[in-house]
């Protein structure tokens, strides 16, 4: 069987299975498990299905048009997002200018700084009312105040920016897909989330795992502007695409 028709009928299987192992792919193709496995290769490399130990699933990119407010996101997925906010902060030093986002994930961070010389930059109400209580210096931004998550959002929000430039950003995100990037229902949020990126040397996305595979309203970054802290990777692919570290 050719290579591309083989390909065919492992995709088919999939849309039929909903997850398929080399050896049943063998069974089907009457191709060798190293012939599968490089066409599983293959089509993985090409968004076609998410290749895992011992065969392939298929991608699951869900779109997810509603943000849920602060006080649901604090209640989601809290052991995850504290170990990542703990990594986050130690990747500050007291030398860095730093902005702060307002998600839920980056209020974490705000317990575990330890860089007292460090200068920092937020949207978020919360973090600005933290950071002193912590001792650190910290700047807020002006603006609309956005109800649900407390961010900071505008276009003095926008103008505020122009001003800084930082060494490190931390962002929050609602989704993570391979086509389209990062991404947040608000595109206000998304368009302030931009511009700290674009003004910083160094741009990291706080995201606990279950925000890969999602797709909400409006694009922040691509995946290659900004490196990714994450508490787990099932799907290699987004290493193809920018730094992860997953803690």
């Amino acid at each position: 069987m050719l290579a591309e028709l083989r390909m065919e009928a492992i995709l088919a299987e999939l849309e039929k299975e909903q997850a398929v192992s080399v050896a049943q792919l063998c069974q089907i193709t009457g191709a060798s498990e190293a012939t599968i496995r490089r066409d599983l290769n293959e089509l993985a490399r090409r968004g076609k299905l998410n290749k895992v130990h011992g065969g392939a699933l298929p991608i699951r990119e869900e779109f997810r048009g509603e943000e849920p407010n602060m006080d649901v996101k604090r209640q989601l997925h809290t052991p995850e997002k504290m170990r990542i906010a703990r990594y986050a902060a130690g990747l500050i030093t007291s030398d860095d200018v730093v902005y702060l986002d307002a998600g839920s994930t980056i209020m974490h961070m705000v317990d575990y700084i330890q860089a007292p010389g460090a200068t920092f930059v937020t949207n978020s109400v919360e973090c600005a009312q933290r950071l002193p209580q912590r001792g650190l210096r910290a700047y807020v931004l002006g603006g609309v105040i956005k109800p649900g998550t407390l961010a900071i959002i505008g276009c003095e929000a926008m103008e505020g920016l122009k001003k800084y430039h930082f060494t490190k950003t931390f962002l929050g995100t609602n989704g993570i897909a391979v086509n389209a990037g990062f991404t947040t229902p608000d595109p206000e949020e998304a368009m302030v989330k931009a511009a700290a990126a674009a003004q910083a040397r160094e741009t990291w996305v706080l995201a606990d795992s279950s925000k890969f595979g999602t797709i909400t309203a409006a694009s922040v970054l691509c995946l290659n502007q900004a490196g990714i802290v994450t508490d787990r990777l099932d799907d290699r692919r987004y290493l193809e695409y920018t730094d992860i570290q997953v803690v």
